[in-house]
């Protein structure tokens, strides 16, 4: 009778043990492990914006989506693959004047999701700058004030010259601050690139 509880408790503990490392084998097997991998500083992150970003509709301290374009290697291997979803911020959004003024736009990623965690991304600034006013402001002020002279001239002779000229400046003038301001404005999927500026430690799977 002794021997048959001894051997009903040891094919009892045999059991337990065999569950134990089944289920300890099926967790690892759910939850491989990881290795962390440290990407340097300087290292360029590209990618595309899943949204339009404007520098007279966004202002700074906006958040925005882009998309992974390339996949980030290093050593050899892919620790960042192509397709991973990326957080960003506008560090800085100035509209266009009518007259002066050049549009200015900055922006920068802060994080990025990848195999359910959110890592904390320093990246270099996306900077963009509007176009000039000066010369198509005077192309358009100088456009004006012929074109008034002409119309002058043809009505009455020299002496209305000298009253076209100004009117057509002036005309000129309205037609360079209305049609005047050149915004910045970013589509989706434009790339854009960037550059960490601290390591970035990234668990990878082994």
């Amino acid at each position: 009778m002794l021997g048959i509880k001894r051997s009903v408790l040891v094919g009892a503990s045999l059991f337990l043990l065999s569950a134990g490392i089944i289920t300890a084998a099926v967790v690892i097997s759910r939850h491989p492990a990881t290795v962390p991998v440290t990407v340097p500083p300087e290292t360029a992150i590209h990618v595309t914006l899943d949204q339009g970003i404007s520098s007279n509709q966004n202002r700074p301290g906006d958040h925005f989506q882009a998309t992974l374009a390339e996949p980030v290697v290093f050593n050899d291997k892919v620790v960042i693959p192509q397709g991973t979803p990326v957080d960003g911020v506008v560090v800085d959004a100035i509209p266009s004047g009518h007259l002066k003024g050049r549009a200015h736009l900055q922006l920068a990623l802060d994080s990025m999701q990848l195999n359910g965690t959110t890592y904390d991304l320093s990246t270099t600034k996306s900077y963009r700058r509007g176009r000039d006013h000066k010369k198509r402001n005077w192309a358009w002020i100088g456009g004006g004030a012929g074109g008034g002279a002409l119309i002058g001239a043809a009505a009455a002779g020299g002496k209305g010259a000298l009253i076209g000229g100004p009117i057509g400046a002036g005309a000129g003038v309205a037609l360079a601050y209305f049609t005047g301001k050149h915004d910045i404005h970013l589509s989706p999927e434009t790339h854009l690139e960037f550059r960490l500026n601290q390591p970035l430690t990234i668990d990878t799977k082994s």
